[in-house]
């Protein structure tokens, strides 16, 4: 069956739509995640969908045009580097690996009552966003190859690539 010039439209103003809500409901719940269900790991995925609803809309291209992919790939070490940090302030405070030392005398419900694991929580969305879209725009990528540029099978008589 073939795309007519309709369908892209409602697409296009569906992805439109929920685009800017997808990426706010994720921030929400990274932001929140020390204390509400949730957290880095669910927020970065809903972060990440918005890969999905851009392909989805403007195909490969627009989605490519839109998202760098060395942004993505710096973003996710930049999340580990920090969540390293952040864990092993701890240990240069005399205590474990991942033990609460900033922040720790706060009110319940507030944002910064959980201290340290806030922020862990934080790189932990940040690595997981940036992860997860980077991985999604490789799947992508490898799902819009023309197939015709696909490698020779052994079996064939080509040579591996």
């Amino acid at each position: 069956m073939k795309n007519t010039d309709n369908s892209d439209l409602i697409v296009k103003c569906l992805a439109d739509k929920f685009l800017p809500l997808s990426l706010v409901l994720g921030l929400y719940v990274i932001l929140h995640g020390n204390i509400s269900p949730g957290g880095g790991f669910q927020g970065g995925v809903l972060v990440s969908s918005a890969v999905l609803l851009l392909y989805l809309a403007y195909g490969y291209k627009g989605a490519a045009a839109t998202i760098s992919g060395k942004i993505l790939h710096k973003g996710e070490a930049f999340g580990a580097i920090c969540y390293i940090v952040f864990a092993m302030l701890g240990i240069f405070y005399g205590f474990n690996f991942c033990r609460n030392v900033l922040f720790s005398r706060g009110e319940i419900g507030d944002i910064w009552s959980s201290g340290t694991i806030a922020l862990m929580n934080y790189a932990v969305g940040l690595k997981v966003l940036t992860g997860v879209g980077f991985l999604l725009m490789l799947v992508i990528g490898l799902l819009a190859a023309d197939p015709a540029e696909k490698a020779p099978d052994a079996s064939e008589g080509g040579e591996l690539k």
